[in-house]
């Protein structure tokens, strides 16, 4: 028998009828669909929890793996999860109801409410918060700095604040630029205690989770609470190895913590559509999109993403925490959405999310551009000479990070990490695919002037995004005696841990609290490169080492003074 499309299934008759109660979907295509999560559908693995919304119900949901394999129990719909940033949507929507109250302002400052804040010579308001343009530094790269472990070390609100209250700088002025900044919401979320008089959990517990009928989700603010069928969660060093455990370690919630399931989650989806909380001017605001100070928009609304997937708006947020990732994607002009809940961190809820779209959609969606053919590889075969023009360091201005690039064993390769390096794969004059890491087909490494002399720059893309452009630089390889000239303790008012700089086995290293060694390499003259990110050391009037500044990811301008007179490590 010839089946119908997929995306005539969803056209409304085409829904088989549950008992009168919900539509599901016809037991061919939820074969489709259960084949996505194959993988996972087994005894003895973790797995995730799905859940697919049409027009206000629930199409058909599924548990697949397990919820806790100490004691072989399978994840169902009703499993709860950490579903990690999904948090923020929630915390984003308890400030606009608040605003809605008349109880605040998205333009106050923040310090009208959290004064011991430091002055940082700028105003930030919520709506920066709210969009993560506030240039705030992020607090898990902070807590990371002062040497708390992820998830493994208890982390409290007080800890978060701990680091937050002796900043003396910010990322960048309010509004200048967008950088996702978990410390925004978790700021926000202390603001709705102090405004409301109630605890994030309780707060949303009353004015949102109990007038939609969400019984089993919360903000888990106890690490010590017992949640009943909540899942664990797992991470695997390799498809050989044994899994483990990695789970939260948090009290603290605002941009994390939440716990829910598949099913709560439709009640919250439907809100979207036809809001029994906030009406649609919460609707309205929760999707308007954060702005810069230039006046260019942003992707990021409040606590959500707006964006596109194949000619379709869509609208989801994603989270990780720990052996937890989740994702709940909406296609609002189809009524239709996906909730992914896993408890692997070798999973990717977004993608898995995007394939049962695909099965589902596939009337409404429009063909991916096609893929310009590949030239034959003999077609753009490098030789040795352009390879070796090719290779040396390149800088990233936008975020002060490098990469590098070298000959090895006649093939072009590219650093992916600490001495992780990968094979450039030509497939157009002076275009690149990187090969062998996930997604390496859509990056496209472009070198600009690749074909007549020393590359100017390179600019690197994914899946026809924005270019990060990263300028080529001078190598620079240090004798003995420079290198010595750098080690040393160092120390910042920012956090507490003393960081030492050692010379091992000829190559500067960074030693510093709960972290391995971390081999630095040079980049530019008196900027090394490491797991930690860029260090760029300075020189006092006698041009003697004085410091560094660190730009590492989520934090940026983070300065160090060298201690002079404090013992030494060799």
């Amino acid at each position: 028998m010839k089946l119908m499309p997929w995306g005539v299934v969803l056209a409304g008759i085409s829904l088989v009828s549950c008992q009168g109660r919900q539509q599901a979907l016809p037991p061919d295509v939820a074969k489709q669909v259960d084949k996505i999560f194959e993988k996972w559908d087994r005894p003895g693995s973790p797995g995730c929890a799905l859940g697919i919304y049409k027009d206000g119900q629930i199409v058909y949901k599924r548990g697949y793996g397990m919820a806790n394999l100490n004691d072989d129990v399978p994840i169902t719909p009703a499993t709860v999860f950490h579903v990690a940033s999904m948090s923020k949507q929630f915390t984003a929507a308890s400030i606009l109801l608040l605003a809605q109250q008349g109880k605040l302002s998205l333009d106050d400052d923040v310090h009208k409410y959290i004064p011991e804040l430091p002055d940082f010579g700028e105003r930030i308001t919520l709506r920066h918060l709210l969009h993560h343009t506030s240039g705030v530094r992020d607090q898990w790269s902070l807590l990371g700095l002062a040497g708390w472990r992820y998830s493994q070390d208890l982390i409290t609100d007080d800890d978060v604040m701990s680091v937050l209250v002796r900043q003396r700088a910010l990322n960048f002025k309010p509004g200048e630029k967008y950088m996702y900044s978990n410390s925004g919401f978790t700021l926000l979320a202390i603001i709705v205690k102090r405004v409301s008089g109630m605890s994030l959990r309780e707060f949303t517990t009353k004015n949102i989770f109990e007038p939609l009928g969400m019984a089993h989700t919360h903000f888990r603010d106890d690490h010590e609470e017992i949640i009943k069928h909540d899942a664990l969660g797992y991470e695997q060093d390799g498809k050989d190895k044994p899994f483990r455990m990695n789970l939260t370690n948090f009290d603290t919630a605002g941009a994390t913590s939440l716990h829910t399931t598949v099913e709560d989650l439709q009640l919250w989806d439907e809100n979207f559509y036809h809001p029994r909380i906030g009406g649609p001017e919460l609707i309205r605001q929760m999707l308007e999109r954060g702005k810069l100070n230039s006046g260019e928009q942003q992707d990021y609304a409040s606590g959500l993403v707006l964006g596109t997937y194949k000619g379709l708006p869509t609208v989801d947020h994603g989270g990780a925490d720990a052996g937890y990732r989740s994702d709940l994607i909406r296609f609002p002009e189809q009524h239709f959405s996906t909730a992914v809940l896993c408890n692997f961190a070798n999973t990717d809820p977004s993608a898995l999310a995007l394939q049962v779209a695909d099965i589902l959609l596939a009337r409404d969606l429009k063909a991916s551009a096609p893929v310009p053919a590949k030239e034959p590889a003999t077609a753009v075969a490098m030789t040795a000479e352009r390879m070796a023009t090719i290779a040396g360091t390149y800088w990233g201005r936008e975020d002060d990070d490098f990469t590098r690039l070298r000959v090895k064993d006649g093939k072009l390769q590219t650093d992916v990490g600490r001495d992780d390096f990968h094979e450039l794969k030509p497939f157009a004059p002076a275009h690149f695919h990187v090969a062998n890491v996930p997604w390496g087909d859509d990056i496209d490494v472009h070198f600009v002037a690749a074909d007549a002399a020393k590359p100017s720059r390179l600019e690197q893309t994914f899946a026809g995004g924005k270019p990060e452009i990263y300028e080529s630089v001078a190598a620079v390889d240090p004798t003995a005696a420079q290198l010595a000239e750098y080690p040393g303790p160092f120390a910042s008012q920012e956090i507490d841990p003393i960081y030492r700089i050692s010379l091992q086995d000829g190559k500067l290293t960074l030693l510093r609290l709960k972290n391995k060694p971390d081999m630095l390499w040079p980049a530019m003259r008196d900027v090394f490169v490491g797991e930690i990110g860029t260090l760029r050391f300075t020189r006092d009037a006698n041009h003697h080492i004085s410091g560094f500044i660190l730009d590492a990811g989520r934090i940026q301008n983070f300065q160090f003074t060298r201690i002079n007179g404090y013992p030494t490590r060799p």
